[in-house]
């Protein structure tokens, strides 16, 4: 018998014999009902996998070291938000702090800024677009064995 089928030819005898070592089998937990079907062995593995996997990540987040996505965007963001805030008040600050720098000198650190803050714009503009795109192509993996099932 291969792959769950009984023999394509045979005497009957053998179509029994092939019959009764499936369901002997599939009693004893060694094949799935389903041709190709996970058996009680593969399945008993692959929940104790997820199990791990579980308790790894609990463990992660009792030691400190994961966070839930929400959350470090959330405080990714306010911490963002601060920076922006902070780099519109600059040009005052200048002004008060260093009132005898001269405009040009001002402009040039203006511009530097405004570089940088302008080259992290794009760089989380890049992190969330890759995101995104990870996020779509498991979306589409997930669709296409929808539909292959």
């Amino acid at each position: 018998m291969v792959e769950g089928k009984l023999p394509p030819a045979g005497s009957l005898a053998d179509v029994v014999h092939a019959y009764c070592y499936r369901l002997r089998e599939q009693a004893a937990g060694r094949m799935g009902a389903e041709v190709g079907g996970l058996d009680l062995a593969q399945e008993r593995a692959a929940l104790a996998r997820e199990q791990r996997m579980g308790i790894e990540i609990k463990n992660s987040v009792l030691r400190g070291e994961f966070a839930p996505i929400a959350l470090l965007s959330e405080v990714l963001a306010t911490a963002s938000q601060s920076v922006v805030e902070r780099f519109e008040q600059l040009p005052g600050i200048l002004k008060k702090s260093c009132p005898d720098l001269p405009d040009a000198a001002r402009e040039q650190v203006m511009i530097a800024l405004a570089s940088a803050r302008n080259e992290w714009v794009r760089a989380t503009e890049n992190i969330a677009l890759a995101r995104a795109t990870v996020d779509q192509d498991s979306a589409d993996d997930d669709l296409l064995q929808e539909l292959d099932a």
